[in-house]
């Protein structure tokens, strides 16, 4: 990637979703080489977050999955839905799939509709992921 075509890359918490913006000037407004104010000017480091993409789209779209079958289960949409939290990180952390079918559970008690096939099929999708650890930070 050239020095011109830096990106940033935010990760929302609330969504887990990665949005990508151009790093301030930097555009394709301008045809032909950029210049430079100051070529004695010293290039400053930039710290540049690393995100395993290929987990986050996997994990997009599990959420994606959970909040659809939330809003079967409930009989309403995402915005109607009591407040249900189901920690993914979490149930990675619990060694013993009998115990995160319980931990599932112990989240869906105001559901009133059957939720075993939610809790098996959620289990099984998680099978082989990984938890989601902090970012790592390159520095350029």
């Amino acid at each position: 990637m050239s020095a011109g075509a830096e990106t940033t890359t935010e990760l929302l918490p609330s969504a887990g979703r990665v949005f990508f913006q151009p790093a301030p000037g930097v555009g394709c407004a301008v045809s032909g080489p950029m210049a430079r104010e100051d070529p004695v000017q010293k290039k400053q480091g930039k710290v540049t977050v690393k995100y395993d993409r290929k987990e986050l789209r996997k994990r997009l779209i599990l959420e994606e999955w959970i909040i659809e079958q939330l809003s079967e289960l409930y009989d309403c949409e995402e915005e109607e839905m009591p407040e249900v939290e189901i920690d993914i990180d979490d149930l990675l952390e619990v060694n013993n799939e009998d115990e995160r079918a319980v931990k599932l559970q112990e989240s869906l008690t105001d559901c009133y509709k059957p939720t075993e096939d939610f809790v098996r099929e959620l289990l099984g999708r998680i099978r082989g992921m990984r938890k989601l650890s902090a970012p790592t930070k390159k520095s350029l």
